[in-house]
């Protein structure tokens, strides 16, 4: 059963990367750098339209000459939120793509956190970002639910997951045991019914 589980989790995974065309289909936000909700606001801010600490995001890949630039506004269309992997940093980071430069006759992106650009703060790492650098850009958020993942990024979440796949071999372990002393007696009355007989 488990490996039939961890069978279909690689299926799906890799019929994700195949259907969004990128090798991270599905990622949870991890800092609050895109963030323009006040902390007061947990009723709201999944409406809003910009990403959260703990949203759960749909990348899909996308080539350079379609991707949005522009500046997050609430009441127009704002730049395509992208994710791009820092070589500095190695690591992936997710901002939007607020403009773009022209560098040695390449357009690169320049990129910027919603949150920071309320504070006032200038592009953000990795930017001027060039295409090769993209992985894609969100196409869905689904709040709080990236939350669970990064719980199981750390170590008593990784405690959690094994714990549960113990109960789970323990349970199917007592529960085919259990079934084949239900059979074995089954059997012990069937054939001392017919010796009576």
């Amino acid at each position: 059963m488990i490996v039939l589980i961890v069978m279909l989790v690689f299926a799906f995974w890799f019929g994700f990367r195949l259907a969004f065309n990128t090798d991270y289909p599905v990622l949870a936000v991890s800092s609050g750098s895109m963030s323009t909700a006040q902390p007061d606001s947990a009723w709201s801010y999944p409406f809003v339209l910009t990403l959260h600490t703990g949203d759960l995001i749909i990348v899909q890949g996308v080539r350079p000459q379609d991707i949005y630039a522009a500046p997050f506004n609430e009441s127009g269309r704002s730049g395509d939120i992208l994710v791009f992997n820092d070589p500095e940093l190695g690591e992936l980071i997710v901002h939007r793509a607020v403009g773009t430069v022209v560098v040695n006759g390449q357009t690169e992106f320049i990129t910027q956190g919603d949150g920071n650009a309320e504070l006032g703060m200038g592009p953000g790492p990795g930017s001027p970002t060039p295409p090769e650098n993209i992985v894609g850009k969100v196409v869905l958020r689904i709040p709080w639910v990236g939350n669970l993942a990064l719980f199981m990024r750390e170590r008593s979440g990784l405690y959690l997951v094994l714990a549960l796949i113990i109960i789970i071999l323990a349970t199917e372990l007592v529960l085919s045991i259990l079934g084949e002393k239900e059979t074995e007696t089954e059997k012990n009355e069937t054939t001392s019914g017919t010796r009576e007989t």
